[in-house]
């Protein structure tokens, strides 16, 4: 048990909950600064951090967004309760400095660091959380605004009529109390996550909408200016609670969508780090002494979803048929030199529960066939149906449109017939929620908190439905289990529960679990301190150049 844990997380509970805190994914090696590493007296260190991305933010609230390019900004302007170690997702202390847990797993204590101010000069306090917390939980709260749509919170405490969080009280100043209705397994993993990042309850309450362009929180950088589609840019904050840090003054993000465009940009030193390169890439990257290759633990899901809401998909025979359709394999080969596996389940194969026994959909035209006419489609699917291709590279997904390509192509032979479209990022997500107008669409899940819940629960449960679960597919066989699963307190019989929700799932096809793959980066050979975590996205907080 960490040092920083109060003895009353010794409970068969805490045990559990510290357990399944440790995910199977990889440690990044950290980097840490040398004397060979400290200038000369006189000499300028480079002090700005420029990084090249694929997509814009869709906004910069992490409460009411889903999209991992606004989860990168939210880890530089604020912080959470918790956070995750450098490189994994095991918890360490946030802005709360210690916390314990009563027996039954209910009541949650924490103890918040003093001194902490909000970038606007105000006060983080327990009166802070509270009002945070409070925000995301009702859905009547006058500070959600039209259009808003708490999904991360509905995801991982719970749709309003089965709250997991009872209430939440500040105790005094520097304490602030969570008390839940049942237990959940993955609470200290959940509001470690970027989505429950708190912010300043004066922003929040003067800007109003406007916070979703203009953020405030306690983090390592202070937001200054968002030019839409191309930059944003953040400064240094001067009063940072972690002493000495952030190492940076500056860093601006901008946002190139061709990935060989932003990687030539790289090579001709316009940028210190990138998102998303081409594995076509990696020869020339590793062959060039001034870039260093960065690797993103494989912690990811990219798959295709089916509307379950338009016929003929609300069929599984339908959805069975077109998992037999698809050639993951040469996809993988085509699109990422072999830079990731085939994907049988909804969640990967290093995070504990997966179920590495069930076999998947092999690459069979006629069986597919055969299945759209038991079906009734003996002459493959009636009419056109659209299908909806990322329009921006994603670490699952170094290039949705090539991929939809492919996999039209492969529909084709069974007599399936779909027109690509691929809308802008922001309406594509909006787009794919409503599901007004996809037949089917692509989408990817980069895991959040190392807990298996994060995949299944958020992305295929009823609960849901109109938020992140994009497919509308409802199982009243799979539900139980997951609400099961989320408030035992033994690993062992989590696990088994998980695995049994995997069964379910391969049958009924919602998807076509695409790939995991490795996520390439790539960085400037002087760039240092940068950790790549398995979540997707980390803040710069520890960068600084050699």
């Amino acid at each position: 048990m960490k040092k920083w844990a109060a003895a009353g997380m010794m409970s068969v509970l805490a045990i559990s909950l510290a357990v399944s805190g440790c995910s199977k994914t990889p440690e990044a090696p950290k980097q840490e600064a040398s004397k060979q590493d400290t200038p000369a007296p006189g000499k300028k260190v480079q002090d700005t951090l420029i990084v090249g991305r694929g997509g814009d933010s869709a906004n910069l609230d992490p409460a009411i967004v889903t999209d991992g390019e606004s989860i990168k900004i939210a880890q530089q302007v604020f912080d959470k309760l918790l956070e995750y170690k450098p490189g994994t997702t095991e918890v360490q202390p946030g802005l709360a400095e210690s916390w314990k847990v009563s027996p039954d797993g209910l009541v949650y204590t924490f103890t918040l660091r003093k001194g902490v101010k909000f970038h606007d000069g105000t006060d983080f306090n327990a009166d802070a959380v509270v009002f945070n917390f409070n925000r995301w939980s009702d859905p009547k709260s006058p500070y959600k605004f039209q259009g808003d749509s708490f999904d991360y919170y509905n995801s991982m405490f719970g749709i309003e009529t089965a709250r997991v969080i009872k209430e939440v009280k500040a105790v005094d100043a520097n304490t602030v109390q969570f008390t839940l209705n049942k237990p959940q397994a993955p609470f200290l993993q959940n509001i470690a996550m970027p989505a429950f990042s708190i912010g300043s309850p004066k922003a929040i309450q003067e800007k109003k909408e406007k916070f979703k362009s203009e953020p405030v929180g306690t983090g390592p950088f202070v937001f200054k200016e968002w030019k839409r589609n191309d930059s944003i840019t953040l400064e240094k904050n001067p009063n940072y609670w972690k002493q000495g840090l952030p190492k940076l003054n500056k860093v601006i993000v901008r946002t190139i969508p061709d990935n060989s465009a932003r990687y030539t940009a790289l090579q001709n030193n316009e940028l210190d780090l990138i998102e998303g390169v081409n594995p076509d890439d990696l020869k020339t990257l590793e062959a060039n002494k001034n870039l260093q290759k960065v690797v993103r633990p494989s912690f990811n899901v990219g798959y295709l979803g089916f509307n379950l809401k338009k016929k003929p998909f609300d069929d599984p025979k339908v959805r069975q048929a077109l998992n037999y359709a698809v050639n993951k394999k040469a996809i993988i080969s085509a699109f990422f030199a072999g830079l990731a596996e085939p994907a049988v389940n909804p969640m990967p194969p290093s995070l504990w529960g997966y179920n590495k026994d069930i076999q998947d959909y092999p690459y069979d035209l006629e069986k597919a066939k055969a299945l759209l006419k038991e079906a009734g489609y003996p002459n493959g699917l009636p009419g056109e149906y659209t299908f909806y291709a990322m329009p921006v590279s994603r670490p699952y997904m170094p290039d949705g449109k090539k991929v939809a390509e492919a996999i039209q192509a492969d529909f084709a032979k069974i007599g399936v017939k779909t027109k690509i479209a691929s809308p802008e990022w922001a309406t594509y997500l909006e787009d794919a929620k409503k599901g007004e107008k996809d037949d089917m669409y692509m989408l990817g899940w980069t895991g959040d908190n190392g807990d298996p819940d994060n995949f299944i629960y958020s992305l295929l449960d009823k609960d849901t439905v109109g938020g992140n679960n994009r497919s509308f597919y409802a199982s009243e066989e799979l539900h139980p289990l997951l609400v099961e699963a989320q408030s035992a307190t033994d690993k062992a019989k989590r696990e088994e529960l998980y695995k049994k929700a995997q069964v379910i799932i391969k049958k009924d096809a919602p998807w076509v679990p695409l790939v995991h793959s490795t996520p390439l980066m790539a960085a400037k050979a002087n760039l240092a301190g940068f950790v790549p975590s398995p979540t997707g996205s980390e803040a710069y907080t520890d960068v600084y150049f050699k």
